[in-house]
């Protein structure tokens, strides 16, 4: 008997690492929207809300200096933030709102950990998390969202599959921003003001108390000085350019 349950133990660890091993790796997908013909280029913006509160520093400067953004919300977020959406839907020239995810999980459909948060873990959490947060937009009366970024921007290429079935493009990017809201003001601003034309930047609005946020407005007011223009996805919705099935 016991000799059967060792066998038994050893064959499902077994199909444990078989199942493991077929594991897809994840991947971090780009994008990029076409470059201009003439002139000094333009970039898109794009920033996440996760949860916590607004940098006011950032929503401020965008305002102020008339740069449009797209900002990824989760549900989380829009619950605790209702002041800046009320801005935001004021300003619907500058700013789109897009999905983050209902409760900002990993758009990840295997029970793993990516920079410390828990994935979806499986194909009907992945699509629950895409929905919440759709649905939690609408809940604000914003049009319904046309793209999606998941949490750490890290997806199982299954799991695209399944987000792009549902009819929302993928939001990559081409440059790292404020390194997930973790880098100081210096190199968040340097690697922003890097941007050249094409270029999809990725930071965070959502982290008034970092030092990153104060990067983020030095850079944008460093690339409008240089006379880059700024879009918005879904201005550039034909011209946009994603890996690994994000757009296509």
């Amino acid at each position: 008997m016991r000799l059967l349950h060792k066998n038994l133990c050893m064959i499902a660890m077994s199909l444990a690492m078989v199942s493991v091993g077929r594991a897809a790796p994840l991947v971090e997908p780009t994008l990029h929207i076409r470059p201009q013909a003439s002139g000094a280029g333009r970039v898109a913006l794009t920033l996440d809300a996760c949860g916590g509160q607004t940098d006011d520093r950032i929503l401020s400067a965008l305002v102020e200096n008339k740069i449009p953004a797209t900002i990824f919300v989760t549900g989380i977020w829009l619950k605790r933030n209702a002041a800046a959406v009320e801005i935001m839907r004021a300003h619907p020239d500058l700013f789109e709102l897009e999905n983050h995810g209902g409760h900002h999980i990993p758009a990840v459909d295997t029970p793993q950990k990516i920079y410390g948060i828990r994935s979806a873990g499986s194909p009907d959490a992945v699509l629950a998390e895409v929905e919440s947060g759709a649905a939690a937009l609408a809940g604000t009366g914003e049009p319904a969202p046309k793209w999606f970024r998941g949490a750490t921007a890290e997806y199982s290429p299954s799991a695209i599959a399944m987000i792009r079935k549902l009819g929302f493009k993928v939001a990559g990017f081409s440059i790292n921003g404020d390194g997930g809201s973790l880098l100081g003001a210096k190199e968040t601003a340097r690697r922003i003001a890097a941007a050249k034309d094409g270029d999809v930047i990725i930071s965070h609005i959502n982290q008034p108390t970092h030092a990153a946020g104060e990067g983020v407005v030095q850079g944008l007011l460093a690339l409008k000085a240089k006379g880059l223009t700024f879009v918005r996805l879904d201005d550039a919705d034909a011209d946009d350019i994603g890996n690994h099935g994000t757009t296509d």
